[in-house]
Parts: C-alpha cells; structure tokens; sequence
C-alpha cells in the first residue's frame, strides 16, 4: 500500500491515529464531524481536532471543508488500512502466540501498531497464515488494502427467533469483552434471539442452555451472520 514518499516521512503516530479514527467513522457516516472525532479520539478539544483537520489536508490526506465535515483521500485511506493492518495483526500475534486474552490487546496494539517494519509486518502475517480476521471478528486488510466481504448484522437488529453465529464485536471496552466472553458470546458462537424488549430495552439470546440479556449498546457491537429463514 504505497504512498508517496514525501508525504509518508511526514506521517507521524499522532496523524495515523486521525487518519484510523476517520477510517472507522466512515464506515458509518457520509460525512465526519469535528465533534464525531473529537469523542472518537477520547474527548480530545475540538480546537486541536480543527488543527489536525489542516494539516491533514495540507498533507492531502483529507478533504476538508469547514463546519461540514472530512473524508480521507486515497492516500489518506492507505495509510489507514495499513495502521489497521498493523494493529488486527499484533492484537492477533498477541492472543496466539503470547497468551494474552482478547480483553488485554487493544492497548498494546495502539502503541505497537506504529512502530512494526513492513519486514516484520509481512513475518507475522505469514506466521499466522495470512489471516483475514482478529480475535474480535475485525477483518484484517490485506497488502492491497482490501477487506474480506461481509453480510453480519447487529445483533440489536435481529427479530425474535432469528439465530446466526457471530461474526465480530466492536466492543474495545476490556470490561464489556471480559463480560461477554465469560458468557459464552464470542466470534464463531451459535445464538438464537428469545425476546427484544420495547423503548432500547435488553436483548435476550440463547447461547447453549442459557439464556442471558444484554444491553441494547452492547448488542449493537455484535454483529451476526444470520442463518437463512426456511
């Protein structure tokens, strides 16, 4: 995932995180806000998320407009999926190899993610036979900056009845996975939805013999590959 020399030896860890953070927004909005990134970013002050905002710009990594919003450019979008592909791999090469818990890698990954060599990059991947997903159920992009396809749905969105197996959690909450995990609710697990409560009440889903309800926030990180209605 090539990008222009001159502009990469300006491409701090600061600016790979702004350039993920929009990445991510993205795929959820047309537009992303000063005030979309700022919570994104951990509450950072929307002065220093307007400043960023320039100098991305004057990078050509984004377009900017304004009080309207931002989109990452095509180099701007490399440079993302490469620092994403950095950070699904360690957090992968973490649990597998190191013994860490899905709930422990997060934090690591984002200091490491801006520091592995493409050389070591391309060894772990190849160690790990070239995967397409992170613990979490995250597609990892490859070289090209391309990501497996996907038909998932939040699990807040199922119908009563409706069962599938998950897919991914998007959930980076140490506490929230730590939970989930101890019920069972993890990437590959089989699940049937038993009742949806009214006004963003709980979700209940059959995992095995139980039956555990979850908050409507969280079943919204969990995405579900649904089995076919017969």
């Amino acid at each position: 995932m090539a990008t222009p020399e001159k502009v990469r030896k300006r491409v701090t860890p600061a600016v790979e995180d702004y350039l993920k953070a929009i990445y991510i927004l993205q795929q959820h909005t047309n537009e992303v806000t000063t005030s979309m990134l700022s919570e994104q970013m951990g509450g950072f002050k929307p002065g220093s998320v307007t400043g960023m905002m320039k100098r991305l710009a004057d990078l050509k990594l984004v377009r900017y407009t304004p009080y309207q919003g931002v989109r990452l450019t095509d180099d701007g979008e490399k440079i993302a999926l490469e620092v994403i592909r950095h950070h699904r791999l360690i957090e992968l090469f973490l649990v597998k190899t190191l013994g860490y818990s899905w709930d422990e890698v997060h934090e690591e990954a984002e200091t490491l993610e801006h520091h592995i060599s493409e050389k070591l990059e391309a060894r772990i991947a190849e160690y790990l036979g070239q995967p397409q997903f992170d613990p979490h159920g995250d597609p990892i992009p490859t070289l090209e900056g391309k990501l497996p396809p996907h038909t998932s749905k939040a699990l807040s969105d199922l119908s009563v009845g409706q069962s599938g197996r998950i897919t991914r959690v998007n959930d980076q909450n140490a506490e929230h996975l730590r939970y989930i995990a101890d019920l069972g609710i993890v990437p590959g697990t089989s699940i049937q939805v038993e009742e949806t409560a009214p006004f963003e009440g709980p979700v209940s889903i059959r995992v095995g013999h139980k039956v555990h309800a979850l908050d409507r926030r969280l079943a919204r990180t969990i995405q579900v590959e649904c089995e076919p209605v017969v």
